[in-house]
């Protein structure tokens, strides 16, 4: 009985799930939102960053909000510019945490968080050490996980 009840809540669960594997782009007709809706801020940054050669896109919960009709609480970027370069292009900027690296760049009271993008991990362990941290080329963390393999880590 008490297998039937679980399987209950897990079934619908299975069914609703939708993983995208590639983002949904929408061009302007596709959406209402306009370059003025939001942070003066956030707009600047995403410009210097796409000005100085780096993707640059304002993500996250500012997008959705905006999208909603809710009006944003914070603004988030991302970006392929590392921390360190993103510092470089900002003297308001300051970087934040030891393990995954952000940007926070000051406008007034307002405060920017700018992410790096995270690089896929590999699919085969013959692609790299399983064990061992490594970055790609411009420097992005394509595996992190020194403590063991992936299957190791799934045990614990």
């Amino acid at each position: 009985m008490l297998k039937k009840l679980f399987q209950s809540f897990r079934t619908p669960v299975r069914r609703t799930q939708h993983i995208r594997s590639t983002p949904e782009v929408l061009n302007s007709g596709q959406h209402s939102l306009q370059k003025t809706q939001f942070s003066r801020g956030a707009v600047n940054i995403v410009e210097r960053l796409q000005g100085a050669g780096y993707q640059a896109y304002l993500v996250g919960g500012c997008v959705r909000d905006m999208l909603l009709g809710i009006t944003p609480k914070d603004f988030d970027v991302a970006t392929s510019a590392t921390p360190e370069q993103v510092r470089a292009e900002f003297r308001n900027a300051r970087i934040i945490g030891r393990r995954f690296k952000l940007v926070h760049i000051h406008f007034g009271r307002e405060i920017i968080e700018v992410a790096t993008f995270r690089a896929n991990h590999p699919v085969n362990e013959d692609e790299e050490d399983s064990n061992q941290s490594s970055r790609n080329e411009s420097g992005r963390i394509l595996r992190d996980n020194v403590y063991g393999t992936l299957e190791e880590d799934a045990q614990r």
